[in-house]
């Protein structure tokens, strides 16, 4: 059982294959599994610095297309709700949401709430497109800010 593990954490290594595990962990943590990004976008730039940006567009092409998931993964949840209560649902955060609009999934890369929201906005119908603009906004930035922050606190270089 051991050896399928680890010929999977060898396959996902990220010195060989970083980008594209960049890409499903990016992916898997914008969805509403705790699984956080950071650390394997932070770790294959400082492997390899001449991939920062490739690896921040990578990450955020998967987390923005993992929250359009979770905005379908809401949307559906909203009609099973209405078919199985036979009603719609109103709460006063449902309406705050709806007065921000598309705009409040530039908020999606907020820890803990950031994941939900975009659940929230399939769950209202918001636009979609607009919606995955904003979390492409959104998601952009936080790679950016962190991913810099994170390089200018620990600035050395990892010996090969």
């Amino acid at each position: 059982m051991d050896a399928w593990i680890d010929s999977l954490l060898l396959l996902l290594a990220l010195p060989k294959f970083g980008l594209s595990t960049v890409f499903i962990v990016s992916l898997i943590s914008a969805t509403l599994l705790p699984l956080g990004s950071e650390p394997a976008v932070f770790g294959l730039v400082k492997l390899n610095p001449a991939l920062f940006w490739p690896t921040v567009l990578v990450a955020t092409a998967g987390n923005t297309i993992g929250g359009a998931i979770t905005w379908w993964m809401g949307y559906g949840a909203e009609h099973a709700y209405e078919h199985l209560a036979h009603r719609h649902a109103d709460h006063k955060a449902l309406n705050i949401l709806r007065r921000f609009g598309a705009k409040a999934c530039l908020l999606s890369w907020l820890p803990v709430v950031g994941d939900p929201l975009c659940a929230v906005a399939g769950w209202l119908e918001l636009p979609f497109w607009p919606c995955v603009a904003y979390m492409a906004v959104g998601k952009f930035l936080r790679y950016l800010v962190i991913t810099a922050g994170l390089l200018w606190v620990f600035p050395g270089q990892f010996a090969p």
